[in-house]
């Protein structure tokens, strides 16, 4: 198995990872830089929660569990861990699509930690999908 793609998720999902905890435990006003930016628009929205959770603590619960089964996949490869991992990141990029559009068209505003995320699960999808694994030949001498 090559491990650069695992390892470029790995870096990916840090990054969001600490992008979510921004948005979790600093306030909007702050983490924003203000309450007339766009990034506080969208984070003080309606749409701020998903079932009555915050946004940014799903991430913070997401990543830390696609981290570690990435980690996982890393030292002991299984096709099962390969597909929860496929499965998690597809569900993700569905979730920032929805969010993105949120921004784009609804709410006519960005929030750049949010975009972080987004894009970071797009990307994922994007490494996961397309990024194909060549099968080492062995030679016997």
């Amino acid at each position: 198995m090559k491990k650069t793609k695992y390892i470029l998720l790995i870096a990916i999902f840090i990054i969001s990872f600490l992008a979510s905890a921004i948005l979790s435990f600093i306030p909007a006003e702050k983490a924003c830089g203000g309450t007339q930016t766009t990034c506080y628009v969208v984070q003080t929205s309606e749409y701020e929660k998903t079932l009555g959770v915050n946004n940014s603590y799903l991430g913070l619960i997401a990543f830390p569990i696609l981290l570690i089964l990435t980690f996982s996949h890393i030292k002991k490869p299984k096709t099962y861990k390969k597909q929860i991992i496929f499965f998690g990141i597809l569900g993700g990029a569905l979730f920032a699509i929805y969010f993105l559009y949120l921004q784009f068209f609804v709410i006519k505003a960005l929030c750049r930690y949010c975009m972080v995320v987004d894009i970071g699960a797009l990307l994922s999808l994007s490494i996961i999908s397309l990024w194909k694994e060549k099968k080492s030949i062995q030679y016997l001498n």
